[in-house]
């Protein structure tokens, strides 16, 4: 395997599946990992690593589709394509709803499984590089002071009441204060105006802010 190559892994107890799959995976430039078992493959994975998992539905021990609600659980960006040999309409529906690719049943083409698994690599990619970026944004608003949190709260529940003075007054503390903040707060975002908040929480992980919210020392 190298770093270049777009990594696959196939989880199923059938033996002789994972080698049909490592095999006709390997020959079309991926990478592949296989493993008998969830548990072998939860023991292995990091959990932040972007490939497409291959997942067989119906395993010994923890399911596939256990493992596809663990992995969404832990917030994994991989992207599951499901294989089995005897799901049935409801079983397919939970695994889509939980976020699969596709749900095929054996036996399938290969073709259609290698179409199915570029589509994944894709997604994953793509869910790896927003939680990477919303890690570094959450990052930045760690810097912030209790005070400074504060204010960013203030000013993203009040847009249309952030000037110096009205800040100042709501929090007790004077204007002048308020603008030493507000450069703090520029800096360590990395953002130019505040005109940028709204839209850098909105590339937060849901949107959601996540703030220390210590307690401010009076007269900050």
């Amino acid at each position: 395997m190298t770093d270049s190559m777009p990594l696959v892994f196939v989880v199923d107890d059938d033996q002789d599946i994972r080698t049909s799959l490592s095999r006709a995976l390997g020959q079309r430039g991926l990478a592949v990992q296989t493993f008998a078992s969830a548990a072998e493959f939860l023991h292995a994975y990091d959990g932040r690593s972007s490939a497409c998992l291959v997942l067989d539905y119906g395993m010994p021990g923890m399911s596939g589709l256990e493992l596809q609600a663990l992995l969404n659980k832990r917030g994994s960006p991989l992207a599951v394509v499901f294989i089995t040999g005897h799901g049935g309409i409801p079983e397919s529906v939970q695994a889509m709803k939980g976020g699969a690719i596709d749900f095929l049943e054996k036996p399938f083409r290969t073709s259609v499984l290698i179409d199915r698994v570029h589509t994944a690599l894709h997604l994953s990619d793509e869910r790896r590089e927003t939680q990477e970026t919303s890690r570094d944004i959450q990052a930045r608003f760690d810097r912030l002071t209790a005070r400074e949190e504060e204010l960013v709260e203030r000013m993203l529940a009040n847009p249309a009441e952030i000037s110096s003075k009205e800040l100042g007054n709501a929090l007790g503390i004077s204007p002048r204060t308020v603008d030493h903040h507000r450069a703090r707060i520029l800096e360590k975002l990395e953002i130019r105006s505040l005109v940028e908040l709204p839209d850098l929480v909105s590339r937060l992980n849901g949107g959601r802010l996540k703030l220390a919210r210590h307690a401010v020392p009076p007269g900050t």
